[in-house]
């Protein structure tokens, strides 16, 4: 078994690649963006191995976790 270690807000990158490895292919770019901050907020929380607070959320976080699973849903498309 892998040690994934703790993810916090500015943890961009590894977010999104937790994201991209929850969803997969369900969400194109355009559905990305399209996501509600609120829905958004809610499926990091729920990422195993993410330690961050809600309180510590703001929209400056959550456009960096969106542009970075954007970029890594292109990664995959090749």
């Amino acid at each position: 078994m892998s040690y994934e270690p703790p993810m916090t807000w500015s943890d961009y990158e590894d977010v999104a690649m937790a994201l991209y490895e929850k969803f997969g292919d369900d969400f194109t770019e355009s559905k990305i963006y399209r996501i509600r901050f609120t829905d958004l907020l809610e499926w990091v929380l729920s990422l195993p191995n993410f330690i961050g607070k809600r309180e510590e959320a703001n929209e400056g976080h959550l456009e960096q976790i969106q542009a970075a699973w954007v970029y890594e849903w292109r990664d995959n498309q090749d």
